[in-house]
């Protein structure tokens, strides 16, 4: 095979040389659109830089390649810089391609249909929950929660839920080696209340968060399992106390377990015994 031919099946003959400038463009890009996603209202250029590490010059002239390519926008106005349309069709493209999210988004229509309260979709990213879809309650009180946002494991319905449901050594690293953050007053932080209360939430198959991330909030959440059965996702019912007391809160768990296992099944996963 000739040296031109095999130039082109191949690598270019300069990759060696200009992957690692390419390659590092590409981290520090994809780096300043992780600091955009967390930060829906915006980000002036200073801070970019600042979190990125990066020069001002070095920042804009990333941002505005990525600019160029439909993935960031800029507001005149005050002149912040926020994740564009593009950035949000490959994120909708990723959770369309997982099968726990589309074959969730039935269940949660479902729950809402017969509680009137808003259902979420969540898996474990971390010490966090991320929540990846969302069925909306139609009464004008209701729990929203923005796509791609945060709670923590411990103060979280679908957080609690995964973490009841990790394995125990698991689970007691993640203990053992961070601070449990209060939310609220009714936060669990200590590792001894929140481990009994995992005990709970593993016999009644349900996890309830009671104000314990929101005030006035009330949320009840099942897991849903892989093959392994490992946590691979989570799901919950939220409202405001007011429509779900705790004799609500309890009845609600056993409606939204049982739907856990359904997609559980649907997924070819298996519920622990």
């Amino acid at each position: 095979m000739s040296e031109a031919k095999r130039r082109t099946v191949g690598r270019p003959a300069n990759a060696a040389k200009a992957s690692g400038g390419h390659s590092q463009s590409l981290v520090r890009g994809l780096t300043l659109l992780e600091f955009l996603a967390a930060s829906p209202l915006g980000l002036a250029l200073s801070d970019v830089a600042e979190k990125a590490e990066l020069a001002p010059s070095t920042t804009h002239r990333l941002l505005q390649a990525l600019q160029s390519q439909g993935f960031v926008s800029q507001e005149n106005e005050q002149g912040l810089w926020r994740i564009d349309v593009k950035t949000f069709r490959i994120g909708n493209s990723f959770l369309e391609a997982r099968d726990v999210v589309a074959s969730s988004r039935p269940f949660l229509r479902r729950l809402t249909a017969e509680t009137g309260e808003t259902a979420n979709l969540g898996i474990r990213d971390g010490d966090t929950a991320v929540f990846l879809a969302q069925h909306e309650s139609p009464q004008m009180m209701r729990m929203i929660t923005r796509l791609g946002s945060r709670a923590p494991l411990h103060a979280s319905g679908v957080g609690k839920a995964l973490l009841a449901w990790m394995p125990t050594d698991e689970r007691a690293r993640f203990l053992d080696n961070r601070e449990l953050t209060r939310v609220t007053d009714n936060t669990l932080c200590s590792p001894d209340a929140l481990t009994a209360e995992m005990h709970q939430v593993c016999d009644q198959g349900f996890a309830c968060d009671r104000e314990e991330h929101a005030i006035g909030l009330h949320c009840v959440a099942a897991c849903i399992f892989d093959e392994h059965a490992t946590p691979l996702a989570a799901i919950s019912v939220s409202g405001p106390m007011a429509r779900i007391p705790e004799a609500r809160l309890l009845a609600l768990g056993k409606l939204v377990r049982q739907v856990a296992d359904e997609i559980t099944a649907q997924l070819g996963g298996q519920v622990p015994q």
